[in-house]
């Protein structure tokens, strides 16, 4: 069932979502332009921003695009403070940018290693940092994480991105603690597997690996970007103004289950 979503949920605010040419951060873009926000997609291909805005344009809301590389600090300041220069404000950050790809560990190239951490960690820090000066001087603002729930039980052929998403979560809790007091709020959500073509490609590119996967969802089926971005979508809003430092997992109950994305057996 479609969700009643209200257009004056984030009447007035504005959100700038990282990675949010397709995917989980176009779902997640277009459901707060949905509930009346403005929203700034930022990302590397211009192409694929342009179609997000298109799609939230089409629905009757307003959008941006903006062209960045969240590994580029400088660029990075610039990009956002263009958006809060622009409309006056900054309300949300949505860090949901990302870098991934299944790996035994002993394979894993320094190279590899540096773009998955330059990406998750490093990249989610610059747009919390440079969103949050707007946000701290207003005394509110929401930042949203996106992790995976290896981040604390681990898996096999993801050490550079479960090393990635736990720095986040880390950090995640203690900005959450000392931003507190200052009106901004900091959380994280875990989304399990979910139907987009980038998880597809990377995690589960075969019909057994899909099937294996499948197998461990006690749900038994993927979730979908607009599901998750319906759990976004209360984390950054008003329903969840006194919840801050916390992780919403969004798995159909996987993590409690076993490894599936590898078969370390098979790679050894």
């Amino acid at each position: 069932m479609k969700p009643d979503v209200s257009t004056a949920e984030f009447a007035g605010r504005v959100a700038l979502v990282t990675g949010g040419g397709s995917g989980i951060g176009r779902a997640v873009a277009r459901r707060y332009a949905a509930g009346g926000g403005h929203v700034a997609v930022l990302g590397r291909r211009q192409e694929a921003l342009r179609g997000t805005v298109e799609l939230i344009e089409a629905a009757g809301g307003t959008a941006d695009a903006v062209a960045c590389d969240v590994r580029d600090p400088a660029a990075v300041e610039a990009a956002v403070d263009g958006v809060a220069e622009r409309h006056g404000r900054l309300d949300v950050l949505v860090n949901n940018a990302a870098g991934n790809f299944v790996v035994p560990g002993e394979r894993l190239s320094p190279g590899g290693w540096k773009a998955v951490i330059d990406i998750v960690l490093n990249g989610t820090f610059h747009c919390t940092r440079a969103a949050a000066r707007h946000m701290l001087d207003r005394g509110s603002g929401a930042v949203l994480n996106v992790i995976a729930s290896y981040a604390w039980h681990g898996h096999p052929g993801t050490v550079h991105s479960a090393a990635a998403k736990a720095g986040v979560l880390a950090m995640t809790r203690t900005l959450a603690v000392e931003w507190a007091p200052r009106g901004v709020r900091l959380n994280c959500i875990a989304p399990g597997p979910t139907e987009t073509e980038g998880a597809s490609a990377v995690l589960w590119p075969t019909a057994s690996a899909r099937a294996r996967v499948l197998s461990s969802v006690p749900a038994a089926r993927f979730t979908t970007p607009e599901e998750v971005a319906e759990s976004a979508a209360f984390l950054i809003g008003d329903r969840a103004a006194y919840v801050t430092g916390e992780v919403l997992t969004v798995d159909g109950g996987q993590w409690l289950g076993k490894s599936v994305y590898t078969d370390p057996g098979a790679q050894a």
